[in-house]
């Protein structure tokens, strides 16, 4: 018998027994076993997870019949009102803001506030900065645990077939999306109580207390059978050095686990960029020479901070596995086609199956932040005996088959056949399923993806002081005189202008997007302190004005809406304006010199018609326009003023249209075209109207 790969203390965390283990391929059959499971739980369900929806459709592939809602947080409240003895925690990471637009708004509002008492949430906010809460482990009752790749959010649920036309594969607003494929283990016995343990301990870093673990009743879902009995789970954590030494035993695993590859090595992955796992495997293709490496990976990464950060870290993945093992190497994606429609299946799923010896399923990618920056937990099998050898064969095939279209029989049969596990991934085909090379072209080699590359996929937590100062270097087109302060602060400020425009948070700058967040406060006391609330943090951030207004237009209605609105814009802009004034007044003086009185002194003679021309025709954002005008020495008085003349046109026209404008935007119809039309022209007569009645004015006092 081969030596263990296991070594504790190295690459494993804990190696416990589990009675039962099963391997739920695709959210449907993992949804479906919590479901089950939490049906079965008596005291104590918790979940971690880097996310966690509560509009998510708990239900595996048919709809349930157990009496308990279908939706999450609707699930698990008349879970705990029938249970008295039930205690639900859930922990989910407190995400950065480039998150945001795949995260429900406020969780805090739908997962706690909402539901009963016995429900409990916590932000985990203790990781260092630029990292995430990666696990995603479920125990119930301390007894049954779940860990792998999946979170219990929204996009994940679909059934293994991947059909490109499925219409339940919606999210909670309508909108369809592509095939997903995702991995999750499911183990009870010592192995569900080490879980138990690890999560805990997750919660009580992020929320306090002593982690206490109770294993108590069999709450396995009777529907799902078990894939390996009696055997040993290795579990490996990644955790970045925070105030307690760092844990790498994921890249250990990694690493022993491929120096122990005879045939093949099959991963599932969706980020391929360490180039520590690149270069063991390109070592171990030139040791071993009948080794064959088959990845399957999304075809092509769907956001711009991805296609940034992590493409060009493909390539060269790629690259270094291609020198080293030639034509023994491939990198493909899986392509659906279902009569007329074509897609292909997003691969969030985090495998590796060395020979049909070594079988692991995680939440770690295979790039540098799963090494070192982010939590991470993943199960491993190390087959001791022929039985188990078989399982961990008969999960590879079945992952490979679904991508292909066929059983799992089919593939085994294939390897007997030619025992290359490439030539069954380009043979195999069938049911409008077959997986193709990736294209990934050249790689980006600029500046700005340099830097992504930086922050978005550190092997350690990013030191972003460093990487401000290599910034910062790089602009030697800027004046020496500038102050740093001050091309960070304008840098930041221009940043979050164009995110709004240029990357995913452009889908959460929408007046509907924005309506449904205000709508909640509708007839409530507390409307005014949200909006205004809303609006500030807008300004803050640099989110567009515009769409604001029009949102709490069509929320509120023409007249309370427009009160709203402009009470908002003002008092956003006069933060600003103060920020501005404390810290930009300095620095613009220190730059100028003796210019710079020159300057002030007309700008504060004719502050109000400045700030009224800048509104009506706006020539930069609307926070950096706040911004100048505090650092340039317009009073505050004058600055509300023109502010309010200036404003008061558009945002006249714009309330008393709000709701047809998010019409027009969402679903246009003639009629609502046609009295936008109008209320651009009746715009734009008022703005040019108010600034000439208010220079004529102004000239006339001057």
């Amino acid at each position: 018998m081969k030596r263990s790969i296991f070594k504790s203390g190295r690459n494993v965390w804990r190696i416990e027994k589990a009675s039962h283990a099963a391997v739920l391929i695709d959210g449907a059959a993992f949804f479906g076993a919590v479901r089950e499971a939490c049906l079965n739980a008596r005291h104590s369900i918790l979940i971690v997870g880097w996310d966690i929806d509560s509009r998510v459709r708990l239900v595996g592939e048919r709809e349930p019949d157990d009496g308990y809602s279908a939706v999450l947080s609707d699930f698990l409240t008349e879970l705990v009102r029938t249970r008295p003895d039930l205690h639900v925690e859930l922990l989910l990471w407190d995400y950065s803001l480039l998150y945001a637009n795949e995260r429900e708004p406020f969780p805090r509002l739908s997962l706690q506030w909402q539901t009963p008492e016995r429900i409990t949430l916590c932000l985990d906010n203790i990781v260092p900065l630029g990292c995430s809460q990666h696990q995603k482990i479920i125990v119930v009752d301390d007894a049954v645990a779940f860990s792998g790749g999946l979170d219990l959010t929204i996009r994940r649920w679909d059934t293994p077939d991947h059909r490109a036309d499925n219409s339940d594969r919606t999210d909670p607003s309508g909108e369809p999306y592509r095939p997903f494929h995702d991995v999750q283990m499911m183990v009870d016995g010592d192995a569900a109580k080490a879980l138990a343990q690890l999560a805990r301990e997750r919660w009580c870093r992020a929320n306090g207390g002593e982690p206490c673990v109770s294993p108590s009743g069999d709450p396995w879902p009777q529907s799902i059978k078990p894939d390996f009995t009696d055997v040993d789970i290795a579990i490996s954590r990644t955790l970045p050095e925070n105030g307690s030494d760092e844990v790498r035993e994921v890249e250990a695993l990694f690493l022993d686990s491929i120096d122990a590859a005879e045939r093949s090595v099959y991963i599932e992955n969706q980020y391929l960029t360490a180039p520590v796992i690149a270069d063991r495997l390109a070592k171990q293709l030139r040791r071993k020479r009948e080794l064959e490496v088959l990845i399957v990976a999304p075809k092509s990464h769907d956001s711009w901070f991805e296609s940034h950060g992590m493409r060009n870290g493909r390539i060269r993945f790629l690259q270094k596995l291609r020198r080293a093992g030639g034509d023994r190497v491939r990198l493909l994606y899986p392509s659906v086609h279902h009569g007329e429609q074509s897609t292909d299946t997003m691969i969030h799923s985090k495998i590796m199956v060395v020979d049909d010896r070594f079988l692991r399923v995680g939440s770690a990618n295979l790039n540098n932040r799963s090494m070192g920056a982010d939590t991470e937990c993943d199960l491993a099998i190390d087959a001791r005996n022929a039985t188990q050898r078989a399982a961990v064969a008969a999960v590879r095939n079945r992952l490979l088959g679904e991508h292909c279209g066929v059983d799992e029989h089919a593939v085994a049969a294939a390897l007997r056949r030619n025992p290359s596990l490439i030539a069954a991934a380009e043979t195999l085909a069938a049911n409008g399923h077959r997986l193709l090379p990736i294209e990934d072209g050249a790689p980006d080699d600029c500046e700005i993806t340099r830097l992504t590359e930086e922050v978005a996929d550190p092997n350690y937590p990013p030191e972003f002081r460093k990487i401000g100062q290599r910034l910062l270097s790089r602009l030697s087109f800027m004046p020496s005189a500038i102050p740093w302060p001050v091309i960070v602060g304008a840098s930041v400020a221009l940043a979050l202008t164009l995110a709004w425009y240029l990357t995913p948070l452009s889908d959460i700058a929408a007046p509907d997007r924005v309506q449904r967040l205000l709508a909640g406060s509708t007839g409530q006391f507390w409307a005014p302190a949200v909006v205004m609330a809303v609006f500030v943090i807008g300004g803050l951030v640099a989110f567009p004005l515009t769409i604001l207004i029009v949102a709490t237009a069509a929320t509120f209605g023409p007249w309370l809406g427009m009160l709203y609105a402009m009470t908002g814009a003002i008092l956003s802009a006069s933060v600003m304006h103060f920020i501005g004034a404390q810290f930009g007044h300095a620095a613009l003086s220190r730059m100028l010199g003796p210019r710079w009185d020159g300057v002030r002194g007309k700008l504060a003679k004719r502050g109000i018609l400045t700030v009224v021309a800048v509104r009506i025709v706006p020539i930069a954002p609307y926070t950096l326009v706040n911004l100048a005008a505090g650092a340039s020495s317009i009073t505050l008085r004058d600055f509300i003023i023109g502010t309010f003349i200036g404003l008061a046109p558009g945002l006249v026209a714009m309330s008393f249209f709000g709701s047809t404008i998010v019409n027009v935007l969402t679903a246009p119809s003639a009629a609502d075209i046609a009295i936008l039309t109008l209320s651009v022209v009746a715009w734009l007569a008022l703005a040019f109207g108010a600034q000439a009645t208010v220079s004529r004015y102004w000239n006339r006092a001057s």
